[in-house]
């Protein structure tokens, strides 16, 4: 291979959907050049080098569907934008068990269970032509199991940063953020309940689009509850997250909640305008900040400050403050308390063992939620080692007895998005992405987090990078998605961090 043919091949730190499908296009490389060189990047650093763990298992057969996918191009051209382009799925997204690969959601009790099919937003991949190059790590069972560190499972060990060793990647989609962030696949998905999205995205400087629940389908994913889980896009920019939830986003038969969303989908590419933001009025909820031990460090709230001015410029009016009127009952919320939150204690146990009986086979014999608390107590070496043993969710939930009048009231409760845009006549709200994800989260409701500024901050870690919300009404993705990426071309965020600055960390 020439050397100027060499120089027209892409960075895969920095590469897009788009120069991807360009290369594609113009024979630079094929689905299997691209397939081949992501799994050595992953050799590279997940289990060598910095040791990321960013990634459980990759795909045996993806070197195949490329080749095929490569064929049929050559034939009868491409289906779509992402026609051989690689994604890695959260680990608790099912895939056929026939391609060799697990679904697991980081727990070694469903290690070799047999979903009967794809998840739905797999199906629309799968159909889009995109190549399912493997399982990312995980917050195990999405961070629903107990208080253990952000990024650790069993099955996958502590996955980190690839900004600072302890920098912590954040969960649960932690593995799916970290593999976006250092080029690992160009598009990653994560699921989200309250913060697994948004806050992976906002650590690992990436681009992450928490969708409105009903969007996206939930059919095939291992669940938490129903009101709040929700699958989206973690990628590098506004752009490449804009193409993929342009395939993942529609109705499924196996979903109910997205047969209530509006018809048809947009393509959400036709949003990307740099001047989204002129005209704009923009509310900032400084009552659902972050207080007490989890406050906001100045140096970032400063950052956020400056954000605020860039919006300006970019032709945005900030109305600051526009507080939620249930600001202080979302801030009363105890999750770990399932007197004051039953939702997320009681979906799970339901959900939990609906998705069980779902499977085919499960060779462990874990068939119910207390099944799955009696193999972490038999396995206790691998599923609750020192430091790792908490499992006091799983069993708050299996104390729960359904959906009565406590959980009715708590689905009930006033959310506040929708009557402070309408107070204040407001196209979306901003927020820093740090423990601020509760409001859209409860009330099901979309956000859009990027990069704040080009600055990093010493918080939690030196190097770590920090992000910003754009929060919106139900299914107005199309808007945010617009708004997000004016900020980003407006502010041309572009982290420095390589493979090999991390290696000498």
């Amino acid at each position: 291979m020439s050397s100027s043919f060499q120089q027209d091949l892409p960075d895969l730190y920095e590469a897009g959907v788009v120069e991807l499908q360009d290369g594609l296009d113009a024979g630079r490389f094929n689905a299997v050049d691209l397939v081949t060189a992501y799994l050595a990047r992953i050799e590279e650093v997940n289990l060598q080098g910095p040791e990321l763990r960013a990634i459980i298992e990759v795909s045996p057969v993806a070197l195949k569907s490329a080749a095929e996918l490569d064929e049929e191009r050559r034939v009868s051209g491409k289906r779509s934008m992402l026609h051989g382009i690689p994604v890695l799925l959260k680990d608790n997204i099912a895939t056929i068990s026939s391609e060799g690969l697990n679904t697991t959601a980081g727990s070694y009790a469903l290690l070799g269970s047999v979903p009967p099919d794809d998840a739905g937003v797999v199906k629309r991949l799968r159909k889009a032509g995109a190549i399912i190059l493997g399982k990312a790590n995980m917050s195990e069972l999405a961070h629903f199991r107990g208080e253990v560190p952000s990024g650790w499972s069993a099955r996958g060990g502590q996955c980190k940063s690839a900004y600072h060793p302890k920098g912590g990647p954040s969960g649960s989609s932690s593995g799916s953020g970290v593999a976006a962030s250092i080029g690992l696949a160009t598009v990653t998905l994560g699921t989200e309940t309250n913060g697994s999205i948004t806050s992976p995205t906002s650590n690992n400087n990436i681009v992450g689009v928490k969708p409105t629940v009903g969007l996206t389908s939930r059919a095939g994913v291992i669940p938490i509850a129903a009101a709040q889980d929700t699958v989206g896009p973690m990628t590098r920019s506004v752009e490449d997250a804009a193409i993929v939830l342009s395939v993942i986003a529609g109705e499924d038969p196996n979903d109910r909640r997205t047969l209530s969303q509006p018809s048809p989908v947009p393509d959400y590419t036709k949003a990307l305008d740099i001047n989204a933001l002129r005209g704009k009025r923009i509310g900032v909820p400084r009552s659902s900040f972050p207080i007490g031990s989890d406050a906001l460090p100045p140096s970032i709230c400063h950052a956020f400050d400056e954000s605020l001015h860039v919006l300006e410029r970019l032709g945005a009016t900030i109305v600051d403050p526009a507080d939620l009127p249930s600001a202080d009952e979302i801030r009363a919320v105890d999750f770990n308390n399932p007197t004051e939150s039953p939702v997320l204690f009681t979906d799970f146990k339901i959900e939990f063992n609906a998705y069980l009986k779902w499977l085919v086979d499960v060779p462990t014999g874990v068939r119910t939620l207390k099944d799955l608390i009696q193999f972490n107590l038999d396995h206790a070496e691998v599923e609750l080692p020192e430091h790792y043993s908490d499992q006091q969710e799983l069993i708050m939930s299996e104390k729960t007895e359904g959906r009565g009048e406590a959980y009715g009231r708590a689905m009930g409760a006033t959310r506040g998005i929708d009557a402070a845009l309408k107070q204040s006549g407001l196209d979306a709200l901003v927020l820093p992405a740090r423990n601020t994800t509760t409001p859209a989260a409860m009330a099901g409701y979309p956000t859009i987090t990027g990069a704040m500024t080009v600055r990093m901050f010493a918080y939690p870690a030196p190097g770590m990078p920090f992000g910003l919300s754009f929060i919106g009404t139900a299914f107005d993705e199309y808007a945010l998605i617009g708004m997000a990426y004016a900020f980003e071309q407006g502010t041309k965020t572009v982290p420095k961090t390589q493979i090999k600055k991390v290696n000498q960390s």
